[in-house]
């Protein structure tokens, strides 16, 4: 394996020494080679979730020092070194001390979380129950909300199950589940759906749980291509629709900050959500078991 040298943080960045990265879902469509992807990628590169101990820092750097522990949001982190930006960091407090901690996807549902405006007494329902599905199931439920949990696996339904949700339904049959929900909700719907996966049905499945002026909230990444929805039921229920996605570094800082606090005050524990890890050189088994989603899993990390 050929060596590269550690990357140099400019002004205004930090180099963190990586103990372990997030795997994402949206890493797939590069995995799968597509034509406009170049290939063999930069070092590192598509990693995005890593947290480790700063170990240099750049010119102007005055709020991080050698050796804080922090929560990164880089692009280059499946590797054992990474720089960041100040603005894209989050210190990890002690009582934190050698958890992991991808930053990204917990920020991520935080910030999902405040867009769909979830209160006490709503019905909400979360189509596709992974990892981030997991965890605003019970962001919702510790809200006060009655959370449905719709997903594939008998495993996610497990899941959502020990994370609050009070009642789940398995995601086969279209009509059923329409009718299930209708059932459960009096004829009402939701007054939240959370589309949680990121693929045509279930957006079009979500779309029919929502109740007459609920919202939309689609927090599933699509990234395979365009997507067709049915405008007549979305102008008839007269509901709102939220992308539920960030781009603000600002945002994304704010998001992750949250969840520092949230999970370093108990409010929210992600540790069994972590199902499976991997070693940095076995990253292509990590990408598989993300692809495949083998019975129990639900998130990889891995680790230099």
């Amino acid at each position: 394996m050929d060596l590269i040298e550690r990357p140099e943080p400019g002004p205004g960045q930090v180099r963190v020494k990586l103990e372990g990265c997030g795997v994402c879902a949206s890493n797939l469509t590069p995995w799968a080679g597509p034509d406009w992807m170049q290939f063999p990628t930069e070092p590192g590169a598509l990693g995005h979730e890593g947290w480790g101990v700063i170990d240099a820092v750049g010119d102007g750097v005055t709020d991080y020092a050698v050796g804080d522990r922090v929560a990164a949001l880089s692009y280059k982190s499946y590797a054992e070194y990474d720089v960041a930006d100040v603005g894209a960091i989050v210190r990890l407090p002690d009582s934190l001390a050698g958890k992991p901690f991808p930053g990204e996807p917990l920020g991520c549902a935080m910030n999902i979380f405040r867009r769909s405006d979830i209160a006490a007494g709503q019905t909400v329902a979360i189509v596709g129950i992974g990892f981030l599905g997991a965890i605003l199931t019970r962001l919702a439920s510790d809200a006060g909300a009655r959370v449905i949990a719709i997903s594939r696996r008998p495993f996610s339904l497990d899941v959502a199950r020990n994370m609050g949700a009070a009642e789940t339904i398995p995601m086969d049959d279209h009509y059923r589940i329409i009718e299930d929900v209708k059932r459960l909700t009096d004829g009402i719907f939701c007054d939240r759906v959370i589309e949680a996966v990121g693929k045509q049905w279930p957006l079009d499945l979500s779309a029919e749980l929502v109740r007459e002026r609920g919202k939309l909230v689609i927090a599933g990444y699509h990234q395979d291509g365009p997507r067709q929805v049915n405008m007549q039921l979305w102008n008839w229920r007269g509901i709102d629709v939220i992308n539920a996605h960030e781009r603000d570094p600002e945002l994304y800082a704010q998001g992750i900050r949250e969840a520092v606090e949230a999970v370093a005050s108990g409010r929210l524990d992600p540790s069994s959500l972590y199902t499976h890890t991997y070693p940095l050189d076995r990253l292509d088994e990590a990408l598989n078991a993300t692809r495949d989603r083998p019975d129990g899993f639900l998130k990889a990390l891995v680790t230099p």
